[in-house]
C-alpha cells in the first residue's frame, strides 16, 4: 500500500477502531462497577479517553502493520481490570461483566448502520462517500470484535461467560485450565485460516440483519 493510500485508509479507520476498542473496555468496567467492583474505576479505566486504553502493540502497531500490508483490520486495547471477588454475586455477575464488551460492540454496529443509512439517503459527494466508508468499516470492525470475543475460548469474553454459566466443578474447572493456552489457540486458528472462516458466517448474518433493520438493502 502506498503512503497516500495508507493515510486515506487510516483517516477512515481511526475513529471506528478507537471507539470500538475503547467502549468495549469501558463497558466491562461500567458493568463491574454496577455490580460492586470499583477496580476499573480506581484504575482510571472508565474514561472515554482512548489514551487510557491504548495498548502500544494491539492498538497501534498491529493495526498499522495490517493496514500497510493491505490485510484485514484488527486490534485490541488493554484489558480493563476486574476483581471478581468484589462482585456481589461473583459467578452470576461475571457473566454480565464479560458480555458487556461484545454487547457494546453490537450497539456500536447498530449506530454505524444508522449512520450508513443516513449517508445513503443524502445527496452524496466526497464527504458522504468518506463517511459512508467509515460507517461500513465501523459496522464490520464492531461485529468482528463482538463475534470474536464471544468465542468460548478463555480468556476471551465468551470463555468467561461459559465458564461462569457452567457448574463450578467439572466442565467449568476444565475450561478454566485452558485459559493459559487460550492465546496460543487463537493464534493457531489465525495462522491456519480457520478463525476467519468461523467468524465470517455470523458476521455476515449479523450485518445483513442490522442493515435490514435500518432499511439498507443490497449494500
Amino acid at each position: 500500500m502506498d503512503l497516500d493510500r495508507f493515510f486515506v485508509v487510516l483517516s477512515i479507520a481511526a475513529i471506528p477502531v478507537l471507539l470500538a476498542i475503547t467502549l468495549h473496555e469501558v463497558a466491562h468496567g461500567r458493568m463491574a462497577l454496577r455490580f460492586g467492583d470499583r477496580t476499573a474505576e480506581q484504575a482510571g479505566r472508565l474514561s472515554l479517553n482512548p489514551l487510557r486504553h491504548i495498548d502500544p502493540i494491539g492498538t497501534v502497531l498491529v493495526p498499522a502493520l495490517l493496514l500497510a500490508l493491505g490485510g484485514f483490520l484488527f486490534g485490541w486495547a488493554k484489558p480493563v481490570p476486574v476483581n471478581a471477588g468484589r462482585l456481589r454475586r461473583p459467578r452470576q455477575d461475571m457473566v454480565w461483566v464479560a458480555a458487556a464488551g461484545p454487547g457494546s460492540n453490537l450497539l456500536m454496529a447498530l449506530g454505524w448502520a444508522l449512520v450508513l443509512s443516513a449517508v445513503l439517503k443524502s445527496g452524496g459527494g466526497t464527504a458522504a462517500e468518506w463517511l459512508g466508508s467509515m460507517a461500513s468499516l465501523g459496522i464490520y470492525i464492531n461485529l468482528l470484535l463482538a463475534v470474536f470475543n464471544m468465542l468460548p475460548i478463555p480468556p476471551l469474553d465468551g470463555g468467561r461467560v461459559l465458564s461462569n454459566l457452567l457448574p463450578p466443578s467439572g466442565l467449568s474447572r476444565a475450561l478454566d485450565k485452558v485459559e493459559p493456552f487460550g492465546l496460543f489457540i487463537v493464534l493457531g486458528l489465525v495462522v491456519t485460516g480457520i478463525l476467519f472462516k468461523v467468524l465470517a458466517g455470523p458476521i455476515d448474518w449479523l450485518q445483513g440483519m442490522l442493515l435490514g433493520l435500518v432499511g439498507v438493502r443490497g449494500y
